[in-house]
C-alpha cells in the first residue's frame, strides 16, 4: 500500500458562486483525498491541506481544476511550514524580500508568531533564533509561550523577565540538548563577564535551540555574527515601527526602581 502524503493547496475564487466549496470538497471526496484542514487565506483565496495515498488522485484533481471557470489554482505541493501555518491562522507568515531568513510580525499577529516559533524548536540539532523587537513588545512572552507549545524546557542564561538576570554557570541536567536557551542580547553586552560569555560558548556547542533577543546588540564585541543565525524575528507593534537600538540599549531600571540586577 502507497504512504499516504499530505499536501497544500491553494486557489484563488474568482467567482464565488454558492456552492462552490461543496463541489471541490465532493470531487476531493470522490478522488479518495481527505481534506485535513480548510481555511481562508489571502487576498480571496482559500487553502486546504490535503491526504492522499496515490499521487496520481493529486494530478487527476490538478487536471479537473484547471477547467473550472470559477476558481484559480495558484499552489500544489508538498506543505511547507508557512504553508500549514497560513491554513490554521488564514494568513501567510510576511518574509524579508531580500533576506529569506528574516521573518515578520506585528503585535496582533502573537497567535501566528508562537506557533511559528514552536515548529522551529522542534527541528533537531543545533538552531540559532534572533528575535528583534522593541521593549515590552512581547518577545519573551512569545519565546517562553513557544516553548510550552513544542514541550521545550526554557532557561534563561539572561534576561529581564522580572529582574536583570545574568547566569554564570548551569546544574548538570540544564546542559540537555531537548532544553531551549535564551539569551537577551543587551543584558549580555552589558553585564559581559567572561564567566558568563564561557557558559554562553558552552551552550553553542550543544546541540540545541538557542534564541536570542536583539541580536544586532548580541553580536558587538562579541566572536558572533549575523551569519550564525539560522532565523530572525522581527516584532513590531505596528507595521511602520522602526526597531531603534538605541533606546534599547539605555538602562530599563534605574536602582531607585527597587528591581535589583543579579548573577547565580
Amino acid at each position: 500500500m502507497d504512504e499516504r502524503k499530505d499536501w497544500y493547496l491553494e486557489y484563488e475564487i474568482k467567482y464565488n458562486r454558492p456552492g462552490l466549496l461543496g463541489d471541490i470538497s465532493s470531487l476531493l471526496g470522490m478522488l479518495s483525498i481527505n481534506i485535513i484542514m480548510i481555511n481562508g487565506v489571502e487576498d480571496h483565496r482559500r487553502g486546504m491541506l490535503l491526504l492522499s495515498k496515490d499521487d496520481r488522485q493529486i494530478e487527476r484533481l490538478i487536471s479537473i481544476l484547471n477547467t473550472m471557470d470559477t476558481i484559480r489554482v495558484t499552489k500544489i505541493r508538498r506543505p511547507k511550514l508557512r504553508d500549514k501555518l497560513a491554513v490554521m491562522h488564514g494568513r501567510y507568515i510576511k518574509s524579508d524580500s531580500d533576506d529569506k531568513k528574516t521573518f515578520r510580525f506585528v503585535r496582533d499577529e502573537l497567535g501566528l508568531l508562537v506557533d511559528f516559533m514552536a515548529e522551529l524548536y522542534k527541528k533537531e540539532g543545533h538552531v540559532l533564533i534572533g528575535i528583534r523587537g522593541m521593549p515590552r513588545v512581547g518577545k519573551t512572552e512569545s519565546i517562553v509561550a513557544a516553548s510550552v507549545c513544542a514541550n521545550k524546557r526554557w532557561l534563561f542564561l539572561s534576561s529581564t523577565l522580572l529582574k536583570q538576570t545574568v547566569r554564570s554557570q548551569l546544574i548538570k541536567d540544564e546542559y540537555g540538548a531537548d532544553n531551549l536557551f535564551i539569551i537577551d542580547g543587551v543584558v549580555s553586552m552589558k553585564r559581559a563577564t567572561e564567566k558568563h560569555w564561557q557558559l554562553i560558548r558552552e551552550v553553542m556547542s550543544i546541540p540545541a535551540v538557542k534564541v536570542v533577543e536583539h541580536p544586532d546588540v548580541f553580536i558587538q564585541n562579541s566572536e558572533y555574527s549575523l551569519d550564525d543565525f539560522d532565523y530572525f524575528i522581527e516584532l513590531r507593534n505596528s507595521v511602520d515601527e522602526e526597531i531603534q537600538y538605541e533606546k534599547i540599549q539605555k538602562p530599563q531600571f534605574d536602582e531607585q526602581d527597587g528591581f535589583s540586577m543579579f548573577d547565580f
